[in-house]
Formats: C-alpha cells, sequence, structure tokens
C-alpha cells in the first residue's frame, strides 16, 4: 500500500525558510506525479508544486522563485524548500502522489493518495 508521510512544518518568522519532507513507500509505478498541495483556513485547496517522473516540475506563480521541488528516490524522499516564507504561506501542507505522469496543479482531485499533512505557520 501506498504510505505518504510529512514533516518539517513549524511556525516561523515572515522571510524565513522551511524545509518540508515526504517520506513514502509503496510506489511500484514507473511514471508518476508527485506534488504539494496546501489548504488554508476557509480557502480551497491550492497546488503548489508538482515534481513530475520525467524530472519536469511545475509551481504556483504565487512560490515561483521562492520553493523548490525535489525528488530523492534513493531515500524515497519528496521534498519541498521554502524560502522568503509570507504570511499567505500559513496553511496546512499535504504531499499527493499518483501513478498518473501528466498532472498538472489544478488537478489536485486527481491524485489518488495523499498524506495526513504538516502545518505551516508564517507571522509578521
Amino acid at each position: 500500500a501506498v504510505q505518504l508521510v510529512e514533516s518539517g512544518g513549524g511556525s516561523v518568522q515572515a522571510g524565513e525558510s522551511l524545509r518540508l519532507t515526504c517520506e513514502y513507500s509503496g510506489l511500484v509505478y514507473k511514471s508518476f506525479s508527485m506534488g504539494w498541495f496546501r489548504q488554508a483556513p476557509g480557502k480551497e485547496r491550492e497546488g503548489v508544486a508538482i515534481f513530475a517522473s520525467d524530472g519536469s516540475s511545475k509551481y504556483a506563480d504565487v512560490v515561483k522563485g521562492r520553493f523548490t521541488i525535489s525528488l530523492d528516490m534513493e531515500k524515497n524522499t519528496l521534498y519541498l524548500q521554502m524560502t522568503s516564507l509570507k504570511d499567505d504561506d500559513t496553511a496546512m501542507y499535504y504531499c499527493a502522489y499518483d501513478p498518473k505522469w501528466w498532472l498538472r496543479l489544478h488537478q489536485g482531485p486527481e491524485f489518488g493518495y495523499w498524506g495526513h499533512g504538516t502545518q505551516v505557520t508564517v507571522s509578521s
């Protein structure tokens, strides 16, 4: 069974950095999309970044230049390096996986596997 476990969230000041980690197991397909999504209180879930099995990555405009998604297949870990954090980045962050390698940021509902989330709180 596919399992995704996020960690690395916390409370930081605006301008600081955090690195989120998603440890995964049970992935059997060579083609896939893995991504980070977030949901703030009272708001809809939104796609933050996606890493595809072809090595490509996609980012939401609001995080471009500040966030970096990466995958270490030897460690079975997906990362989200977040820098220059802003108050608006406050949300629960979720890791997601699906064997469909072509998924885009707005296709969150197409992801079949999700972690339980890790909270990021940014204050100024």
